[in-house]
């Protein structure tokens, strides 16, 4: 760990167009400076913000592809006044879009420090979300890989969280593009821990209800399954998809968006987590559901599958295996070695918790000796 001595002159502004809370690059940042909070002498996350009033932001535009989501223009004003009073060593930035583009101009108005965060494999998303538009699609996935060409240019250091990830970062024109964990709100990791059940009787899914996520896999599992409850929580532009198979089946519940505080309950009321995606940078979730001990189900194209540490706590969807079908075979198990695994799990968690956070104070720390002047 690092010392408070080696830390406490450390400030830094993080910059991402992802509203906390609402998707895994959201959630990412929120928790990180969080846990930074702890070790640096400030840090402060510049994000599009959703409060009981609304949103802050003046302008909000539809999301390419998928209008649930918004990006955000924020008040340059507002964005420069908070930055001016934190006077930041270092910036990170996280999105090649509004809050990440003035991000970077503010690095090079005052020449800070710039890391790049690469979360998103928008080539296969690309190809989800504009499957009836080919062209669409194409032109936006060159968008997107020159600009996070640009944002790789200008960056000191790129951290990516899977190595393939990593490598889609070196091929786009990242200098030396290196791994970074992920690390999990304290909720997560302060509340007690309730044992797994014997009978694995209720199963979890919850995500953004996207294309991405294979959500009809869970659907079906479901009919598949009619002796497990099944319980999916999130929004998305599949949220009409889910409440009607939720509606004509009696062991699925659909609980809609669920505020983050409310997770750790959502993920201890189940006996198993499931994350079937087709594209899933990391899964974010998994690692959370691994925290509270319980039992996780993932896909191969989850990145978190990727990282040797995890792979005791994982179960893993065969290539050819249906949902249902890896959920009976789990569910078939002695349930001592279940627990076995869930709680190898837990430990693999928290240790790459820890891990990551002395690992971006390490990436952060060469810039804390600056003289900053921001005027």
């Amino acid at each position: 760990m690092n010392s408070p001595q080696s830390s406490a002159t450390l400030r830094a502004a993080f910059f991402s167009d992802a509203v906390p809370d609402r998707n895994g690059v959201g959630t990412y940042y929120k928790d990180l400076c969080d846990h930074l909070a702890d070790r640096i002498e400030r840090v402060e996350l510049f994000c599009p913000q959703v409060t009981p009033d609304g949103w802050r932001d003046p302008i909000r535009l539809p999301l390419p592809g998928d209008a649930t989501q918004k990006v955000c223009i924020p008040n340059p004003r507002e964005i420069y006044r908070r930055f001016a009073e934190l006077q930041p060593h270092a910036i990170v930035l996280s999105t090649p879009a509004p809050y990440g583009l003035i991000g970077l101009r503010l690095a090079r108005k005052h020449d800070l420090p710039v890391v790049f965060g690469f979360h998103t494999h928008f080539e296969k998303l690309t190809d989800l979300y504009w499957k009836d538009s080919r062209y669409t699609g194409r032109l936006f996935r060159r968008y997107l890989e020159g600009m996070h060409r640009m944002m790789f240019r200008h960056a000191g250091k790129v951290l990516a969280n899977s190595g393939e990830m990593v490598e889609i970062a070196r091929r786009i024109g990242a200098r030396d593009p290196e791994l970074m964990g992920t690390t999990i709100a304290h909720p997560f990791v302060q509340r007690p821990v309730s044992p797994l059940r014997e009978k694995l009787q209720t199963v979890v899914f919850a995500g953004r209800l996207a294309a991405e996520k294979n959500i009809e896999h869970v659907i079906a599992a479901a009919a598949a399954l009619p002796q497990i409850c099944f319980r999916i929580v999130g929004d998305g532009p599949q949220h009409e998809l889910v409440a009607a198979a939720a509606g004509r089946m009696e062991n699925l519940t659909y609980a809609g968006w669920v505020a983050r505080e409310q997770m750790p309950q959502v993920i201890d009321d189940g006996d198993m987590l499931v994350l079937p995606s087709q594209v899933e940078s990391f899964g974010t979730i998994a690692l959370e559901a691994m925290t509270r001990g319980r039992t996780v189900l993932v896909s191969a194209d989850c990145g978190i599958t990727q990282w040797p540490q995890l792979s005791p706590g994982l179960f893993r969807i065969g290539a050819d295996e249906e949902l249902h079908a890896a959920i009976a075979r789990v569910a078939s198990l002695d349930p001592a070695l279940r627990r076995q695994k869930a709680e190898l799990g837990r430990q693999a968690a928290l240790a790459l918790n820890e891990w990551t956070v002395n690992h971006w104070i390490k990436v952060l720390m060469p810039a804390a000796g600056r003289t900053v002047e921001h005027g």
